[in-house]
């Protein structure tokens, strides 16, 4: 996947929340402020945003009706966007808010599209550090280092794979087989290794292996996108994912209406998951073990969403950050319950990925050899670069038309 997108930087931290109310109150918040000098308080101007910066809107967005010194206008629509590997939050899609947004990652977000976000490699907790999704990635990574972001498809509407030009015929011929770029993206989430000297994804020319650990990787890819891709036609799924009867997680006692950070633990006992005097059960234990970066995902999940502890902790008084919920919102007890289920089937699939990454090197390999006499390897420049997009109009700064 030779083209790939550093991380957004959003310069400001209230933009992104996990719930789109607050955002809609921060934007309010904001327009109230009056005189310029109030609102520049709030906004937190940076060398790459101001006030009275210019900029052309995002891709697929609308026009900005000025700049912000002068906006009157309402709060643009919060977007469903990946913060980390596992925490789908929302965030203003304006240009205006955001110091480096990645307009070509805009760009080709679509309901065709699936990305792959790396995280940097951590010592602490191997694993190949890989997240999969079909909203737009803030690459944001639970180890503190950036990684990248590698869309699947180089072009809006699913066109273009972003896979080395002549990969895709060659596998064809070496498998005898037809091979899409979906299949090599599930191939990848079934079998990549990762380590301090970068990842590795081992091709295999035996066809009855490939096609297992495809099937394998397309059932991680319907987790991951929370059944947003791979789930049709007779998929690994259809809909959101599930556990089956018996197994599904429920609320036995309400949550908290403000629970603290340090109000979340488990009792194996029980097979619980307790939030104050609140209780979700079943949950297994390699649910709430799931780490990524050194942490458990659910417990950096509702660190993000918890009442502080203490008002060191807590974000200053009068800023945008802290316009949040006053009282836990229904929205997030419904998310949780998806996260650990979630959660809970991506643990499900791990004897089966050992089983296939012990399978691999006994079988016979396409390695970087192969690939480079066949002219696959090195990727051309240009294919690390951005694909020109002419179909789509874009307006640029004060609604001039931007041609890309």
């Amino acid at each position: 996947m030779p083209w790939s997108v550093a991380p957004l930087r959003l310069g400001r931290t209230w933009v992104l929340a996990p719930d789109a109310a607050s955002l809609r109150g921060r934007w309010a918040a904001l327009l109230r402020a009056g005189d310029e000098a109030g609102r520049a308080a709030l906004f937190r101007p940076s060398r790459a945003r101001t006030l009275r910066s210019a900029v052309a809107p995002l891709p697929g967005r609308p026009a900005h009706g000025a700049r912000l010194a002068a906006e009157s206008g309402p709060c643009p629509e919060p977007v469903r966007v990946l913060h980390g590997p596992y925490d789908q939050q929302w965030l203003l899609p304006d240009h205006r808010l955001i110091d480096v947004a990645r307009p070509e990652l805009w760009r080709v977000t679509d309901a065709h599209q699936i990305h792959l976000v790396e995280t940097a490699y951590d010592p602490r907790a191997p694993g190949v550090s890989l997240a999969f999704t079909a909203l737009l990635p803030d690459g944001h990574s639970p180890a503190g280092r950036p990684g990248r972001v590698r869309p699947l498809h180089r072009r809006p509407g699913g066109l273009e794979p972003n896979l080395a030009p002549g990969l895709l015929d060659h596998l064809a011929r070496r498998l005898a087989r037809p091979v899409s770029a979906e299949d090599v993206l599930a191939w990848t989430a079934a079998t990549a290794t990762a380590g301090p000297d970068g990842r590795r994804v081992p091709f295999t020319a035996d066809a009855d292996l490939w096609e297992r650990g495809v099937a394998l990787g397309r059932r991680s890819l319907w987790l991951h996108t929370r059944g947003e891709r791979c789930g049709g036609d007779g998929g690994p799924g259809a809909g959101r994912p599930r556990l089956p009867g018996g197994q599904r997680p429920y609320v036995r006692a309400p949550l908290p209406a403000r629970p603290a950070i340090d109000a979340l633990a488990y009792d194996e006992e029980e097979r619980a998951l307790c939030v104050g005097e609140g209780r979700v059960s079943p949950v297994e234990r390699a649910a709430w073990e799931y780490t990524a970066g050194a942490a458990r995902v659910l417990e950096t999940w509702f660190a993000r969403r918890a009442a502080p502890v203490s008002p060191e902790e807590a974000p200053e008084p009068g800023s945008l950050a802290a316009v949040r919920p006053r009282e836990w919102p229904q929205e997030w007890t419904s998310e949780l319950l998806e996260l650990i289920t979630v959660l809970t089937l991506l643990a499900g699939l791990e004897p089966e990925l050992r089983e296939m990454a012990e399978a691999l090197p006994g079988k016979q390999g396409i390695g970087a050899a192969d690939l480079r006499e066949a002219g696959v390897l090195p990727p051309p420049d240009g294919a690390r670069r951005p694909a020109s997009v002419l179909d789509l109009r874009e307006e640029g700064p004060e609604g001039q038309l931007a041609l890309l």
